[in-house]
């Protein structure tokens, strides 16, 4: 079922542009050069068309290129595959999840970090109880956001994924389905559906940082 499929997807994503979102922000705060340039690598997908993204991927991960020659080796297919739209979804969704990050972090007042690194505090505990605690609202903002980015994938899914029924079928690539078909009540209902759980998901983030605000 594609809301099945759609919700096991963006959490899968999720879970891994969260942290991976996280440490990208950190280490591009602490890079003493090449900071622009490595930025803009990680906001590449961004501004990208979804469809350059899903045929890059497929360059990767295809049969044919040495990542995929690799795994065949452990009989591990990427494309068109389950695992193929987790990280179509991951990669459109990291950069959200990265920038709203690293904003929260820059928005710290450094004296803060200055005074922890003036007391002897390792890096690791500066950044575990000093950074996330202080930045979490950014952080909670840049998951739900990377969240329901990833329910919404399309172009790069339909690409490097497909339209597998059961199997990588989307809500997105189910109403893109159902209106080469003409059934545009199928494509209502899921398009609706999707609405619908971007709405809550984005509404619940308003509601938790206006009670901590």
């Amino acid at each position: 079922m594609p809301l099945i499929i759609t919700l096991k997807t963006a959490t899968a994503a999720t879970l891994i542009t969260f942290f991976a979102g996280i440490f990208l922000a950190y280490f591009v705060i602490k890079l003493k050069r090449g900071k622009t340039f490595v930025d803009a690598v990680i906001m590449l997908p961004m501004v990208l068309p979804p469809t350059v993204v899903g045929f890059f991927l497929l360059l990767i991960f295809g049969k044919r290129s040495p990542v995929g020659q690799f795994f065949l080796q452990f009989d591990i297919n990427f494309v068109f595959t389950f695992k193929a739209a987790v990280i179509a979804a991951v990669v459109v969704s990291l950069p959200l999840m990265y920038r709203t990050t690293r904003g929260a972090f820059e928005q710290l007042d450094p004296n803060i970090i200055y005074a922890a690194q003036t007391l002897g505090v390792s890096e690791w505990k500066i950044f575990w109880r000093i950074l996330i605690p202080n930045a979490k609202q950014g952080i909670l903002a840049g998951l739900v956001l990377s969240f329901t980015r990833a329910m919404g994938e399309f172009g790069a899914t339909i690409m490097f994924a497909g339209n597998v029924p059961g199997k990588t079928q989307t809500m997105s690539t189910a109403i893109y389905a159902a209106v080469q078909a003409n059934d545009y009540d199928s494509a209502f209902k899921w398009a609706a559906l999707l609405a619908l759980f971007s709405l809550i998901f984005i509404y619940a983030m308003n509601l938790f940082v206006r009670r901590k605000t």
